[in-house]
């Protein structure tokens, strides 16, 4: 099997078959077709494999000889990609497939839309693997999984009673030269605060807040970024103070998992000069205290059309405290791990439905009593304001081991091919590793990856020469 687009990169097979899987649309919740062609891969092939209800894929490979009394080893990453284009772009992710070239530096990307290279590096490697590229290897378990971008599903659904192997190469990370032993858990929470609505007076006035950063509620958390929800929240609470208002509306971010980059309310103020004065010494302190970051910041506002109807006080004060008063950002760091966040939180999402305001909480950490906490601390207050909360999804941490064979082994290889120690992390994201070292206890496992840059966006790039170096140092754990 050759590589028609991807010339003259080490193995050929693993490049061909990312070639193969990028004509294959695979958004997350639609792996249906890549499902059935990996399907028809191992029946063509003659080799075990399973596709349950919600198209994860279970292949199992022979050992080649020698290694015939060898322990299996499961390998795993997963299917889906998130679908990203550019504005301008004119492409349907459920049936186009994804263009890909090599630039003149040596990345694969894509023409306008995100390129896929997560995970389908993981599925390439594996079906190379399977296909008899030379490597030395036991037994392999192969575990394709669905719908990790959306909440790491698949891995929750699969039957893990069928894996024998104790052994673990998950291959869903993006940095050359480092190995994740450990990653955090999380939970999602929406709480709902009614309003009492009553007749709209006075002046409409829509206030908004953008400009920010942004970025990865996880890996970006302790980066400084503001979190537009909580500013807004503060804006309204310290102008309230001053100049009364009364809300109408309030929206901000559309991920939970992302820190917001812009916020917006519509309220109603009596007094619109006052309003006017109040705003602009709370957006000069905001303003003051960002980070570089965050350089693009604005605040500002206008006058708009008005709704029939509009909150009581008692409403305002309630919605304005609340997204003051709840903890959010790096909650507690790391005592065993320097400079790692353990326990964090986002409020990602503020929505008006009706008379109600719905917040969306992403809570993370490797420690689950910490988890809980922060689901008792969300209910706490929503009682306090007078609203409820609800659970939306948990998934478990990956908790570092003190011990780990496979661990020690990465680094042997890794440091006979390169000279050099990789770089050995715990990272304050989710990862499919802690759900399945959940189901499987006494699976030691590692995360490793070629290097890539801007996953989940149109720049996104696969360094072609360190997935050559990914495969090499597979093949020498394996071996």
């Amino acid at each position: 099997m050759k590589a028609n687009i991807i010339k003259g990169y080490y193995p050929e097979r693993v490049f061909a078959f990312f070639e193969e899987i990028a004509k294959i649309p695979r958004g997350s919740g639609n792996e249906e077709k890549i499902a059935l062609w990996i399907g028809n891969f191992a029946k063509e092939r003659g080799l075990f494999c399973i596709r349950d209800a919600v198209n994860n894929v279970f292949i199992r490979g022979e050992a080649t000889k020698g290694y015939e009394n060898e322990p299996a080893v499961l390998l795993q990453g997963h299917t889906d990609m998130v679908c990203e284009k550019n504005a301008d772009v004119d492409f349907d992710f459920e049936k186009d497939p994804i263009d890909i070239y090599v630039d003149d530096k040596g990345f694969l990307r894509a023409r306008g839309t995100t390129l896929g290279a997560d995970n389908g590096v993981a599925v390439a490697i594996m079906l190379a693997l399977l296909d008899g590229e030379p490597c030395e290897h036991p037994a392999l378990e192969c575990l394709f999984t669905v719908q990790e971008e959306t909440g790491l599903d698949g891995a929750k659904a699969f039957d893990y009673s069928v894996v024998t192997a104790r052994r673990m190469i998950n291959l869903d990370s993006e940095n050359d030269g480092e190995v994740i032993v450990g990653c955090a858990g999380g939970s999602f929470h929406k709480v709902s605060l009614p309003l009492s609505m009553i007749d709209f007076d006075g002046r409409a006035v829509r206030i908004s807040i953008g400009g920010l950063m942004g970025g990865h509620s996880g890996e970006n958390i302790n980066s400084g970024r503001a979190n537009a929800n909580k500013l807004l929240g503060r804006a309204l609470l310290q102008i309230g103070e001053a100049c009364p208002l009364n809300l109408i509306s309030i929206e901000g971010g559309s991920k939970d998992n992302a820190i917001p980059r812009e916020a917006s309310a519509i309220i109603s103020v009596s007094d619109l000069s006052a309003f006017e004065r109040i705003a602009e010494t709370v957006r000069s302190a905001i303003s003051c205290e960002l980070s570089e970051d965050d350089g693009g910041f604005f605040m500002k506002w206008e006058k708009t059309e008005a709704s029939a109807k509009m909150a009581d006080r008692e409403s305002t004060d309630r919605i304005c405290g609340f997204i003051s008063s709840v903890q959010n950002g790096v909650i507690a760091m790391s005592t065993n791990i320097s400079g790692l966040v353990e326990f964090s939180r986002n409020l990602g999402i503020i929505s008006t439905d009706g008379d109600a305001v719905n917040f969306v909480f992403s809570s993370r950490s490797a420690i689950d009593s910490q988890l809980d906490f922060s689901a008792s601390e969300l209910g706490s207050l929503a009682r306090i304001f007078g609203g409820s909360i609800e659970e939306q999804g948990r998934y478990p941490g990956w908790e570092y081991a003190k011990v780990s064979s496979l661990r020690e082994k990465f680094f042997e290889v890794y440091r006979a091919l390169n000279g050099c120690d990789p770089e050995a992390n715990v990272i304050h994201a989710g990862l499919e590793c802690g759900i399945i070292k959940s189901n499987i206890p006494d699976m030691d496992i590692i995360s490793i990856g070629p290097g890539m840059r801007d996953i989940h966006s149109p720049d996104e790039a696969l360094d072609l020469s360190s997935l050559e170096r990914t495969w090499k140092i597979v093949c020498g754990l394996l071996k």
